[in-house]
Order: structure tokens, then C-alpha cells, then sequence
């Protein structure tokens, strides 16, 4: 039910689009965190409440992730009702800074190896409150668990993915499970004991604050790439796939060979953007300017690419 990758950016998304993967780890949230797993609230001022595993039991109080009722137990992204972890703005009292961490056991990584996991909002309704949820690591010997407040982050000083890092509203922070993912690079090629930690961070946060709702995350994993191929190109029959023009106003149109089955647009935070694929080309003069990922499927295969919309 679950996979991971590491570090970098959202070349990570190019790389598990376009090679096959092996499973390293993965977590599913269907059962109580393992004692392997571990939780600490460094929110200012903290609370009792950390990260948990959903126990929803009905009738719910509102409509919450997806149930769309309350005679429905809300399931996960994967594995059912209540399959998944969850922390909300109960975090901290008042209007404070939330900064409540999931941290996962050691997970033997190298560069290459791709992270990822799914993430909501719990509210099925139609106000938002800002959430941001960053997914950090720690390459240290032996990790140091973040402590002293909200502005400590322990060992897990680099950041792989920042879901909503502007804190903006308008469910920029997604109502469905959306995938993020990222690419391990900077530990070497020979796997490393690596743990990761599930930050949910909120500034003006809490019951009067201004921002912090309720997020879960599912479906945790570490990928390794089987294969050497490329990220920027594939082979259809003798010939590469292209993606062109590159920086792109209107349209991006694709030279290959073989249909194409399915393309997908991702921003640099891993989150799927909506296009438009008309023939071998793709609509994208909606998109903001800036830096995307453009992942598409023939029989032949997989291939990713980095473009730039202007």
C-alpha cells in the first residue's frame, strides 16, 4: 500500500515515471504505529495531541475525508476505512504555531531511490483553513528526535516535499488524496540508514488561530529504480520520444512514433495539475509560469520530463 523516495525535488517524479521500481519499504497505516514509529508535539504552546491512526467510528460528527456522510466510516487512499494517519489544529491551544512530527524507523537509502506518499484534507467542506505538512530526513549516525520548541528540527534538517508551503487558501492544500514524491540524492550510491519525519507546521495555528484544520497522510513508500534508462527520454522503437518547445507558451507537443496513452502534469511541489491533450499536443497556457514535469505512457513505456512554462 505504501512506497517512498527521497530528497532533491520533483525530479523524483520523473525518475519513478520512467523506470520500473522495487520496493524498499512501505507503510500502509492500517494498523497502530509500530513501536519502530515515533511521535512528538514541539508546538508552541503544545498540547496532549500528536499524529494518530484514524479510529473513526459512526456517526461522525460532519462529513470528513471523503465519507461524504456521516454514516460512512472515511477510508484512506489505500486499504479501507480508516487506513490512514491523521493530525489536526488541536496541536496547540489558542492561536499558536503548530509543529507536531510522525518520524518513520531507519530506511536504508541511496541516491536515486524515490519517496513518496498521499495527503488530504479531512474536511469534506466548503471552508479552508490553511495546512502545510512538510516530509523532512535525517542522514545523521544516529538521529536526533526534534525538540525545544517549534523551531527545532532536531537532525531532519533537509526537506524532500512542502505540501502548501505559502500556507494559501483555496484547498491548495488538496480535498483528495494527491500523491507527492521526491528523489534521494546527496547519501551516496551505497544505501545509508536515512529516517524520515512528517512535519505538520502551521504558523497562527490552533482553535482561534487563523490557520490549521485536520490533514492525514497514507500510503508511505521507498522505490529503487530496476532500470538505468533515462528520465529525459525514452526509446519508441529506434527512436527518442521528444517534448517540444521547451520553454513553452501555448502548447507542448510530443514527437513519437507510438500513441499516447496518458500524460500527467506535475508542479514542483509533486502535485498533478489538470491539462488538456489535444492529439500529440498539450494545452498548457493555463498553467502559472514556471517549472513542471511532464509525464507520459505509450506501450513502449514511461517517460518524464522537466519544461518550462513561460
Amino acid at each position: 500500500m505504501n512506497k517512498i523516495l527521497l530528497l532533491g525535488s520533483f525530479l523524483g517524479l520523473a525518475l519513478m515515471n520512467a523506470q520500473t521500481t522495487t520496493n524498499v519499504y512501505s507503510y500502509g497505516f492500517d494498523t497502530a504505529f509500530g513501536t519502530d514509529w515515533a511521535v512528538t508535539n514541539q508546538s508552541d504552546p503544545s498540547t496532549a495531541s500528536t499524529w494518530t491512526k484514524a479510529t473513526y467510528a459512526v456517526p461522525l460528527a460532519n462529513p470528513l475525508f471523503g465519507s461524504g456522510n456521516t454514516t460512512t466510516v472515511p477510508p484512506g487512499q489505500s486499504g479501507g476505512a480508516n487506513s490512514f494517519a491523521l493530525v489536526n489544529y488541536t496541536s496547540t491551544t489558542g492561536a499558536g504555531t503548530i509543529s507536531n512530527w510522525l518520524l518513520t524507523p531507519s530506511v536504508n537509502v541511496k541516491n536515486g531511490d524515490i519517496i513518496s506518499f498521499y495527503t488530504r484534507k479531512g474536511t469534506d467542506g466548503t471552508q479552508d483553513f490553511a495546512d502545510r505538512l512538510e516530509l523532512r530526513y535525517s542522514t545523521a549516525a544516529t538521529s536526533v528526535t526534534p525538540s525545544g520548541g517549534a523551531a527545532g528540527v532536531g537532525s531532519f534538517t533537509n526537506v524532500g516535499v512542502t505540501v502548501n508551503p505559502n500556507l494559501a487558501t483555496g484547498f491548495v492544500y488538496p480535498k483528495t488524496w494527491t500523491k507527492y514524491s521526491f528523489t534521494v540524492s546527496g547519501v551516496g550510491t551505497t544505501p545509508v540508514p536515512v529516517k524520515f519525519a512528517f512535519r505538520y507546521f502551521v504558523t497562527s495555528g490552533g482553535p482561534t488561530g487563523t490557520n490549521s484544520d485536520l490533514i492525514g497522510i497514507d500510503t508511505f513508500s521507498v522505490d529503487r529504480p530496476d532500470s538505468s534508462l533515462g528520465t529525459n527520454e525514452i526509446t519508441s522503437g529506434t527512436k527518442p520520444v521528444s517534448v517540444y518547445p521547451n520553454p513553452a507558451v501555448d502548447y507542448i507537443s510530443i514527437k513519437t512514433d507510438e500513441k499516447i496513452n496518458a500524460v500527467e502534469i506535475f508542479d514542483v511541489t509533486g502535485r498533478k495539475v489538470p491539462v488538456a491533450l489535444e492529439g500529440n499536443r498539450i494545452n498548457v497556457r493555463d498553467l502559472n509560469a514556471g517549472t513542471y514535469i511532464i509525464s507520459f505512457e505509450t506501450k513502449a513505456g514511461k517517460v518524464s520530463e522537466k519544461f518550462i512554462k513561460k
